[in-house]
């Protein structure tokens, strides 16, 4: 879910390296990556009408999309002289290093700079 299809197309494509697949702006879009298919969905989509129970869909929470980069503090360094914004500082764990990133409509997007053990893709 994105409050404004349009701005998501043009955030996706523009910083993440995604391409337009098809637009039924402003009510959908989707956009792709490789074999990743992202379904931006705005409130007068159908994915935007109300649950039986009357709570309506919107965006953010925490289910993320997950992107692997090579240089994860240079992937910042150019996405925040780009103004976007992030939840958190880079975190280092076993298997790599990674950040969240906000959409426009404030949906997560999980940056990872896998470590040397991590499966190669």
């Amino acid at each position: 879910m994105v409050d404004d299809v349009e701005a998501a197309v043009a955030f996706y494509t523009e910083h993440f390296g995604f391409t337009l697949l098809s637009s039924a702006a402003p009510a959908f879009a989707d956009v792709i990556r490789g074999n990743l298919r992202l379904l931006l969905s705005g409130p007068k989509s159908s994915a935007g009408r109300p649950m039986p129970d009357g709570r309506q869909p919107g965006p953010g929470g925490w289910n993320r999309i997950h992107l692997i980069v090579d240089d994860l503090p240079a992937e910042v360094e150019r996405l925040r002289a780009a103004g976007l914004t992030f939840r958190n500082e880079i975190v280092k764990g076993p298997g790599g290093s990674q950040i969240l990133v906000d959409d426009p409509s404030g949906n997560p997007i999980e940056l990872f700079q896998p470590s040397g053990s991590w499966p190669k893709r």
